[in-house]
Parts: structure tokens; sequence; C-alpha cells
């Protein structure tokens, strides 16, 4: 039996957790699936998973098989992609995650530009606001906001974006306008829970940090559902500025002490340390350097 696909099999079933979701996955019938995965048992002359009625798991040799089979899987992918490539366009499939609402506002449709360029390539979205683990789960590329500390991956910065903060006109109206970032202590504060201190909005004027500690009654991990807030009246936002873009264009968000200016943050596309990165990942990571400038969404 051919090696490749039971590593497949078993990587598939230890991903899902299920032979059932894995032979979905793979287009084969659970009875094939749960064979494979029993060949390379034998094969190795080790238990891999743990069998329920309910689950499956991994035993300690599965855990250390998967750390590094999806790598060697997507490394011979990889290889035969780049030699069809040659003759026929980029095909096969590229992974990628991003935050949620970064990726709901910008990547998906950047994505879909990159995909009218190749037809034969498909595109595997994945959404999380926590940063993926890009070997676990297999992620070719992620683009990501802000700085990250991880030593296993490699970066290019893609652009910058700054924070904005506004509220709308109703509740500067009803609570009045602040005039230091002092005085947004004293406010109704929107606070984004994604942002690695999100109770505390540093602003900058004339070289000098301006701290304020906010509070207020809404905390929320998104920032289009903080400007949804915003825009009803509750409060003040400090949200990326392509987040909140159509909302201060059409004027149901105002800007707030916009004569001081925020931190900017990198955006960056983010892949594996160590590993040949394939022409077709290559490729997007150059059409979305370009095209982000394009779109304007960074700076």
């Amino acid at each position: 039996m051919d090696l490749i696909d039971q590593l497949r099999a078993f990587v598939a079933t230890a991903q899902t957790g299920s032979f059932t979701a894995a032979a979905e996955q793979m287009g084969i019938s659970n009875r094939l699936t749960s064979k494979y995965v029993a060949e390379l048992e034998t094969r190795l002359g080790t238990r891999l998973l743990q069998r329920t009625t309910r689950k499956v798991g991994l035993t300690p040799s599965g855990q250390d098989l998967l750390a590094r089979a999806p790598a060697l899987l997507d490394d011979l992918d990889d290889v035969l992609s780049e030699v069809s490539d040659g003759v026929s366009g980029f095909s096969g499939v590229i992974r990628i995650a991003a935050p949620v609402t970064f990726g709901e506002i910008y990547v998906a449709g950047m994505l879909g530009r990159f995909a009218d360029k190749h037809p034969n390539l498909s595109l595997d979205l994945r959404l999380n606001d926590q940063f993926s683990d890009l070997a676990a789960e297999g992620i070719d590329v992620a683009f990501r906001l802000g700085t990250t500390d991880t030593l296993s991956i490699k970066s290019r910065k893609l652009g910058t974006f700054r924070a904005i903060l506004a509220a709308s006109p109703d509740y500067l109206a009803r609570a009045g306008t602040p005039q230091t970032p002092e005085d947004l202590q004293r406010h109704a504060c929107i606070v984004d829970t994604n942002r690695k201190n999100p109770k505390r909005w540093v602003l900058q004027k004339d070289g000098a940090d301006h701290v304020a500690l906010v509070t207020g009654q809404h905390q929320v991990n998104s920032a289009r559902a903080a400007s949804a807030l915003a825009v009803a009246g509750h409060g003040i936002i400090y949200a990326p500025s392509f987040a909140i873009a159509p909302e201060l264009e059409a004027g149901r968000l105002t800007p707030v002490l916009p004569d001081f200016a925020t931190a900017q943050s990198p955006v960056t596309a983010v892949y594996l340390e160590g590993r040949v990165l394939p022409r077709k990942v290559r490729a997007l990571i150059d059409f979305a350097a370009q095209d982000i400038r394009d779109a304007e969404i960074c700076s």
C-alpha cells in the first residue's frame, strides 16, 4: 500500500479527530481511511491513534508523527507542483490564515483578485483572531497585524496601519468632545479585547506620549462589532482605520482627537522558517504586497 496515502489518511484523521471527517476530506470511504491508518501503524510497528466510540485521539507516537508529517506532505506537493507549474501555471492548494476583520474586509477580496489570474489554484482561507500554528494547521502563509515574537517563522512587511479614535456625532453631542487624551478617562470607551493592551490607549503629540487608561460598558473582540456599537452611540472606539473607513466617509463616525497621532503597526505575511517557499506562495505574497498598496489599505 502506498505510504503517501497512508500518511495523508493519518494526518487527516488526526487533524479532524474522526475517520468519517477524514474520509470526507480525502474523498474516499470511511473504511478505506481506517485501513490506511491501520496499515501505517503496522508498517511502523506502533499505535498512532487511540480509538474510542466518540473520538480519535493521538498516542505519543502519533503526536510525534503529526508534528512532522504535514510539512513532509506539503513539501512533496510543492515539488510536484513546481514541475507542473512550469508547464500549466500554478495549481494545487494554498492555505491562508488571517484575522477575522482584516480577512473579511481585505484579504478575501485580494485572494479573489489573485485567483482570477491563476484559475487552477485552490485557496483555503481560515479566519481566526488567534495566531494560527502554521505547522500544526498546515498553513502556507498567514497575514498578521502587529508584531509577533515567534522565532520559528519568517515575515515580510507589507505595509503599516494606524488606529483611529472615533465616535458618532450623536454621542459627541450628548457627552461632549474630548480635547485631550486625559479626557478619554471620563468618557464611555468601547474596548476591543483583540488589542494587546485593550484599555491602554496611547497617543502622541510633539514627540510626547499621552496614555489614557479607559473604561466602558462594552468590551468586544471584533473591530467591526466595536464600530457598530460606536455608530449606535455607545461610546468612543480606538479601531484600525481600514475597519471604520466606510463609517468615517459616510459621517456615521467622526474622528476624535485628530491632532494626536497614534502608533503605527505593521501588516506582515508570515511563513515557516527553514522551508523553501513554494513559488505559488511567493507569488501570492508578492501580489499582496502590490495589491495592498494599490488598495490604499495601509500607509
